[in-house]
């Protein structure tokens, strides 16, 4: 059964890892996919190809969620290509990691706006099209370090906790027209960068985790697909832990 047939999703930040797995399992519920990327033109036009293939209609836009004018861009540029929007999925997003004595200012401040003020930009910019459409679905990408911290990770972990304080405002304020927004905190999920960690690293955290394995990129899609479908029409507010038991 095709969750999202008819729909139209944006997906910030897709042209590989948690973000590609999103929009390849999108694609196969009948969302018709409009992803960001920020440099790898050559893995988007792939992906944009390999999503049309799908029968579903896809486009990528190269455009950096962490400036506003270009959000505002990309929404306008999406809604004349594709009319609507349904779906917002804010998953772009870098780590600069470091301990505090020795984290510089500029990696404070370009994790905080590329994570989280990325967010601020993409909401303002779909809410007057979700408001007049009276609903949508928005899905912010924060992470178990934003829910319980992670040393060498300060300004990551102050990022991804302001998207859930964030994303629980905005739910308050938009509920009223049928607007959603939510959470997804992805634990340990095993991507192309994960991949070049020492495989005793990786062993060593996997062990750690109740269901003894990382996640997927196909695991946190398949919650999007939950969180954007009409199966959770009575669930805003929330975060949605992914992490198969790490914050148990």
């Amino acid at each position: 059964m095709k969750l999202l047939e008819g729909k139209t999703a944006i997906i910030t930040g897709a042209s590989r890892g948690i973000g590609k797995g999103i929009a390849e399992v999108f694609a196969d519920h009948g969302a018709n996919v409009a992803f960001t990327y920020s440099s790898s033109s050559e893995a988007a036009n792939q992906l944009e190809n390999e999503l049309n293939a799908k029968g579903i209609k896809a486009k990528a836009y190269k455009s950096n969620a962490a400036s506003f004018d270009e959000a505002q861009q990309l929404v306008a540029d999406v809604l004349e290509e594709f009319e609507t929007v349904d779906i917002l999925i804010n998953n772009a997003g870098i780590t600069k990691d470091n301990l505090l004595m020795r984290m510089n200012e500029e990696d404070f401040d370009k994790v905080i706006e590329v994570n989280l003020k990325s967010v601020f930009n993409m909401v303002k910019a779909v809410q007057r099209t979700m408001l007049k459409a009276r609903k949508g679905s928005i899905i912010n990408m924060s992470s178990v370090v934003g829910v319980k911290g992670n040393a060498g990770q300060a300004n990551y972990a102050a990022s991804k906790a302001g998207i859930i304080g964030f994303s629980k405002s905005v739910a308050l304020e938009l509920g009223s027209r049928n607007i959603r927004s939510n959470v997804i905190a992805p634990g340990f999920i095993e991507t192309e960068m994960t991949a070049k960690l020492p495989e005793d690293v990786v062993a060593g955290w996997r062990s750690s985790i109740p269901l003894k394995r990382g996640g997927t990129p196909e695991d946190i899609a398949n919650a999007c697909v939950y969180l954007a479908s009409d199966l959770s029409l009575y669930v805003t507010g929330q975060v949605l832990n992914v992490d198969g038991g790490m914050l148990t």
